[in-house]
Parts: C-alpha cells; structure tokens; sequence
C-alpha cells in the first residue's frame, strides 16, 4: 500500500498572546448633572431596581412616576448642587471614585498585565460599558470589587446582577470573580481608627461622644434574611475594641430613611436631636459604610446633621471624611484587591 504524499508541514499554532487582569471598582452612583433632570434620570433607575424597592408592583410605579419623581429631583437636585464638584462638573463620589482606581492602578503597577478600572451602578460610568473596555483590552478574567464594606442585597448584590446581565450578552465571557465584603477585615478596622484620630487630632475641640452612622435600609430586608444590620454591628464591635471605646462613647446609628416603611434603628437624625436635647455639646460622626464621601456624608451629615444637632442644643459637631482616596484607605483597596487575584497574578 502506498504511503499518501505528505501535504506539507502544518504551520504551527500561533503563540498564545498573553491575557490580562481586569480589576473593576465599583461603587453606587451619581447624577451625570446636578440639575434636577439629571437628577431625576439617576433617581428613576435607582429607585427601578427590584434589590432597593422590592416591591416593583402597580402601586409603587404610580407613586415613582406620579409623585416622587415630580417632586423629588429638584430637592435633591438642590442639595446636590452644594456639595458638586464643580471645576470638573461631576459629584464628589465620581471624583473619588476615580481617583482610587487611578491610585490602585499605580499601587500595582508592577503587575503590567492588569487592569484598573471603575464603573458607577446607577448612572455613569455604566458597568457594561467598562466591562466592554476590559474585554477590550484583553481582559479574560476580571475581578469585581463593590466598594461597600457591609453586604446588602441593594448595595453589593445588585452589582452583581448588573454584572451578569452583561456577561448574559457576551459569547466569550471572562471567568469572573466578586470580592467579599470586607467589614471586619483588620486592615480596614486599623484605617476607620487611624484616620478617626488623624481628624481628632486636627478639632480644637474634644468630642463627647462619636457617633457611626451607616446607611439605613427598610427593617422588613433584614427580617428576610439580609446580613447587612449584623455586618454594621460587626463593624462597629470591631471598630470601638480597637480605639479602646465603650457603646456609650462609640453609638450606632442609621441614616437617609425613605418612604413609610419602619427602617433600622436607632435613626441617625432623632438620636444627634436626643443627644443635643440630653446636653451633649461636642460629637464627631463617622460613616464606616461609605468607601467613598458623597451626598450622604457631605450634605446629610456634615450640613443637614450638623444644622439639627446646633438647632437642639448642641454646639461643636464634625463630620469624619470617609477612608476616600487616603494612604490608609487605598491601602485597604489594595490588599483587599491583591488577596482576590491570588492564583491570577
């Protein structure tokens, strides 16, 4: 039997490019403008998702559409407006936000194969749209990273619906990964306290007490099963044995109630009013749940709390930046982000 001629030799398989490491940063949201039709775009997807109003029903889009979205968007559009960036026309959240994973990019440049990104979950940048530019560039894994230190289903979980729902569309989808919640870790423990007392440091007056304040959500959520009113606890457990503080010296507390539901308690606003009332003069507030300042801390605490506490009685009150892009905060980020992509980089 004759052997067939040979047809030549196959070209070799061409070298495998190297793949890449995306890194996404995500945090809530912001309005594109500080008007009150910017905010009202911001506010209709927000107030959309099924993770922050659970009940999407008939009733709640006729109250949305008919009333809130009405009224609402120019209050907030004005409350806004005194807090906007406005040398580059953007909410401070975005600015920050920015910022950290410009400062992570240069934390771990010496791994050139990855890439920094961030992206807004209501508003802009959209994660699609930056999920697209990682895959863009090369990127066959990628890291998400919520910038929310509690868990909740209407924070860190709807980043990752939002998420799914792109790679839902995506034939090549990257292999994906999703940072935990980060509440107790020691490194952000140890940077609430270092950068609780570098402000301290900075008052000419002694608070009496200090007061953490965390974002509020309806009680029925943690009735069903929500971890987030346990994972404030933790935090804040955490927080008052490291700087060496009883619950008397250290209160927990919730802002930014909405609607009639019962939200958790103790609510921010009544208890800075019962302290002012109770004779306290001097308090500091802390916000241990928001990686990064914004409308809630910028205009709720350190304007709208401030006013009702100097209204009640009191008469020094200041409000603690956020960790935001600070050495001891971007540190958190970082070693956060580093022990994720272990097994990637």
């Amino acid at each position: 039997m004759t052997a067939a001629a040979p047809l030549g030799h196959p070209k070799p398989a061409s070298a495998p490019q190297p793949q890449r490491v995306g890194v996404l940063l995500v945090n809530l949201g912001t309005p594109d403008t500080s008007d009150a039709r910017g905010v009202r775009v911001y506010l209709k997807e927000f107030l959309s998702d099924p993770r922050v109003i659970e009940d999407q029903g008939l009733l709640w889009k006729l109250i949305l559409n008919g009333i809130i979205l009405r009224v609402r968007p120019g209050r907030k559009a004005r409350d806004y407006q005194k807090i906007w960036n406005t040398e580059r026309d953007e909410s401070p959240l975005k600015t920050i936000t920015r910022s950290q994973a410009e400062k992570l990019g240069e934390a771990i440049a010496d791994h050139d194969h990855v890439v920094v990104d961030w992206a807004m979950r209501y508003g802009n940048p959209s994660i699609r749209s930056r999920i697209d530019a990682l895959t863009a560039q090369g990127c066959d894994r990628i890291l998400v990273v919520p910038l929310y230190p509690q868990y909740s289903a209407a924070t860190s979980a709807t980043v990752c619906d939002e998420v799914f729902r792109a790679l839902a569309d995506m034939r090549a989808q990257p292999t994906l990964r999703v940072s935990p919640p980060y509440y107790d870790d020691p490194d952000y423990i140890e940077a609430l306290a270092v950068s609780i007392n570098a402000h301290l440091a900075t008052l000419p007056f002694q608070p009496e007490l200090i007061v953490a304040s965390f974002h509020g959500m309806p009680q029925k959520y943690v009735d069903k099963g929500d971890p987030y009113q346990a994972q404030c606890i933790a935090t804040t457990d955490a927080l008052r044995k490291r700087m060496g503080l009883d619950a008397s010296k250290l209160i927990l507390t919730f802002q930014s109630r909405f609607g009639f539901d019962e939200w958790l308690q103790p609510y921010t606003d009544k208890t800075i009013e019962k302290l002012a009332k109770d004779g306290v003069k001097r308090i500091a507030v802390v916000t241990p749940g928001f990686s990064a300042d914004c409308l809630e801390t910028l205009e709720e605490i350190a304007q709208e709390n401030a006013e009702i506490f100097k209204h009640n009685g009191g008469e020094q009150f200041s409000a603690i930046p956020c960790l935001n892009d600070s050495d001891p905060g971007m540190d958190v980020i970082r070693q956060l982000v580093l022990r994720e992509l272990q097994g990637w980089i």
